[in-house]
C-alpha cells in the first residue's frame, strides 16, 4: 500500500507502458526507497545528469524495479555542493553507482566512501566528463586509492591486474588471504574510460543506437533494443510486428552465443578441455549459421530506430531453425556428459556460493540472480511484444554455487533454443521499419531489456530537436560485480577464475 501513493503521483514514463516517472523533494527520495525495498523491488541503475544554466542544477534519478513495472524517482539539486542522500544503506550496488555518477558530474552523496571510481586520475578532480565545458585529459598520475587493509596473523595480499593475461579488459583485484582461503577480495574496475556518455552528447538522437550497441559488445541487441525502445517511446513510434519478432529472434541469439561460449570456458576452467572444444564447436556453427542468414556473426547492427536493419527469407528461416534444433540437442548431451563427470561435479558444486539470502540482499540479479533463487526475468514478469505470445520459461536454481549457474545456463540455451524456432515459425510478415518522428512528444525516455547477463536499461534525454543531452547506459554487472567479492570468501584462490566466469560480469559496462 506504501507505493500506491508513489504510483498514483508519478507521470506516465515513455518507453514503458508499465513505467511511472515520480519527481520527490528531498525530504522524499530516501522515503521512495524504503517502501520500494520493503515491498521486495530493486534498484536497476542510478545516474544524474546537469543542466547548465538551469533551474534546477542537476537531477538525480533512480530507476525501481517493483510490481512489475519500472518506477523512476527524480530528484531536484539546486545546488551541486548540496549532497544528496545516498542509497547504499538499502541498495549496497548503489555505492558505486553514486561514486561513478560524482566522477561523471561532480554531484556528491553524503554516502562516506567517496573514492573515485572512473576516473583514475585520467582527468582532474574538479573537472568532469558530463560537465560543461569537457575536462582537459590530465598528466599520467597514480591515484592514491585507499585499499580496505585486513590485518592478522598469516594474512597476506595477493594484487591481481589490472593487466591481465591475452585480451582480457582491465580490473584490479586484491585479496586478502591466509594460505590459499579468501577472507576478503575488493575490486576497481574502470580503467578505461571510454568516454561513452560523453560521446552520447555529441551524437544525433537518431544515430545514438549504434553507440549504445557498443557499450559491451556481447550485449549488442539488448542495448541497441533498449536505445530504441526509449527512443520510440519519447517519439510516439509504434514498431512493426515483424520487427518485433525479428529483434526478439536476434535477442535469443544472442543469448545463445553468450551461453554457449561460458559453458565451454568454464568446463576448461574446471580441466575439462573436451567441453571447451565441443561448446566452441557449437557457438562457431551457430555463429556462422547467423552471419549466412541475418548478415553479421555478431549482430551489433541489426537493431535500428523503429525496427530492425535485416530481414530473413523463408530459406534462412528453415536453415536457422535446423541448427537450432541441432545445437539444442548436442546440448542436452553435454549437459549430461558435465553432469556425469566426476571431476567437473568436484569443481563446480559448492565453489562461489551465493545463498538466496544474501543474493536478495545485495541485489543480485539476471542469470546470476536466477542461480541463486530469485525469480526475476522481465521476459516474464514484465514481457513486450512479441514475448507475450510466445511466453518464456522462467529458468532457476537455488543452490548459488558454480554449478547452479552452469545448470541455469543449460537451461536458459535449451529454452531460448524453443523460443527463437517459435519466433521463426510465427514470423508475421509486414514492414521492417517504421520512420521515426524527429520531434519528441517526451524529453525523456527508459528503454529496458532483459539481456542475457540481466537487465539492460538504457535512460535517454533530449532537450534540443534531434540532440541528445544525457544518455545512460547501465549494465547489470553493476548490482553483480560487489557480489563476487562475497562468493569468493573462504574458497581458495586458485577457483577465483572458475567463479569469476561463472558469473562473466562486463568490464566493458563499467567504463563509461
Amino acid at each position: 500500500m506504501a507505493l500506491t501513493r508513489w504510483w498514483s503521483r508519478g507521470e506516465r514514463l515513455a518507453g514503458k507502458p508499465s513505467g511511472a516517472l515520480l519527481a520527490v523533494e528531498p525530504q522524499e527520495w530516501l522515503g521512495v526507497a524504503t517502501d520500494v525495498a520493503a515491498a521486495g523491488g530493486q534498484l536497476l541503475a542510478l545516474w544524474a545528469t546537469r543542466y547548465p544554466d538551469c533551474s534546477p542544477a542537476a537531477l538525480v534519478r533512480a530507476a525501481y524495479l517493483v510490481d512489475g513495472g519500472l518506477l523512476v524517482a527524480q530528484l531536484p539539486v539546486a545546488d551541486p555542493a548540496h549532497r544528496y542522500r545516498g542509497l547504499q544503506e538499502l541498495y549496497p550496488a548503489a555505492a558505486r553507482m553514486q561514486r561513478a555518477a560524482a566522477d561523471l558530474t561532480g554531484i556528491l552523496s553524503d554516502a562516506a566512501d567517496r573514492r573515485p571510481w572512473l576516473r583514475h586520475a585520467a582527468w582532474a578532480p574538479d573537472q568532469h566528463p558530463l560537465s560543461a565545458p569537457p575536462p582537459i585529459p590530465a598528466a599520467p598520475a597514480v591515484d592514491d586509492y585507499a585499499f580496505v587493509r585486513v590485518e592478522g596473523e598469516g594474512v597476506h595480499e595477493i594484487a591481481v591486474g589490472p593487466v591481465h593475461a591475452g585480451i582480457i579488459e582491465p580490473g584490479h583485484f586484491r585479496f586478502s588471504v591466509v594460505g590459499e582461503k579468501v577472507l576478503k577480495l575488493e575490486e576497481r574496475l574502470g580503467y578505461v574510460h571510454k568516454g561513452i556518455e560523453r560521446r552520447f552528447t555529441e551524437l544525433p538522437l537518431l544515430d545514438g543506437h549504434r553507440l549504445a550497441a557498443r557499450v559491451s559488445g556481447d550485449s549488442a541487441v539488448a542495448y541497441a533494443w533498449a536505445y530504441c525502445q526509449a527512443l520510440e517511446g519519447m517519439t510516439g513510434t509504434a514498431v512493426p510486428p515483424r520487427a518485433l519478432w525479428l529483434r526478439a529472434l536476434c535477442l535469443e541469439l544472442e543469448r545463445v552465443q553468450n551461453h554457449l561460449g561460458d559453458l565451454g570456458a568454464l568446463g576448461n576452467d574446471a580441466g575439462f578441455a573436451f567441453g571447451l572444444a565441443q561448446f566452441s564447436r557449437l557457438k562457431e556453427e551457430l555463429t556462422r549459421a547467423i552471419g549466412a542468414t541475418l548478415g553479421q556473426r555478431y549482430l551489433l547492427d541489426a537493431v535500428v530506430p523503429g525496427g530492425v536493419a535485416v530481414d530473413l527469407q523463408d530459406q534462412a528461416a528453415r536453415t536457422l531453425a535446423v541448427v537450432l534444433a541441432r545445437t539444442s540437442s548436442r546440448v542436452r548431451e553435454l549437459h549430461a556428459i558435465y553432469d556425469d563427470h566426476a571431476g567437473v561435479r568436484d569443481r563446480f558444486a559448492g565453489a562461489g556460493r551465493v545463498e538466496p539470502e544474501l543474493a536478495q540482499r545485495l541485489g543480485l540479479i539476471g542469470l546470476a540472480g536466477r542461480a541463486s533463487g530469485q525469480g526475476s526475468d522481465l521476459r516474464v514478469d514484465s514481457p513486450w511484444p512479441p514475448y507475450h505470445v510466445i511466453t518464456p520459461k522462467l529458468c532457476m536454481r537455488r543452490d548459488g554455487d558454480v554449478a547452479a549457474r552452469v545448470a541455469v545456463r543449460f537451461d536458459e540455451v535449451e529454452e531460448s533454443c524453443r523460443l527463437a524456432r517459435a519466433l521463426l515459425s510465427e514470423l508475421p510478415g509486414g514492414a521492417l521499419a517504421a520512420p521515426v518522428p524527429a520531434a519528441v512528444a517526451a524529453p525523456l525516455g527508459v528503454g529496458v531489456i532483459e539481456g542475457w547477463r540481466g537487465p539492460v536499461l538504457v535512460a535517454l534525454e533530449s532537450r534540443e530537436p534531434g540532440r541528445i543531452h544525457r544518455c545512460h547506459a547501465h549494465d547489470p554487472s553493476w548490482q553483480n560485480w560487489p557480489v563476487i567479492e562475497h562468493a569468493v570468501m573462504g574458497n581458495i584462490v586458485p577457483d577465483f577464475p572458475l567463479i569469476n566466469k561463472s558469473f562473466n560480469l562486463s568490464y566493458s559496462g563499467h567504463d563509461l
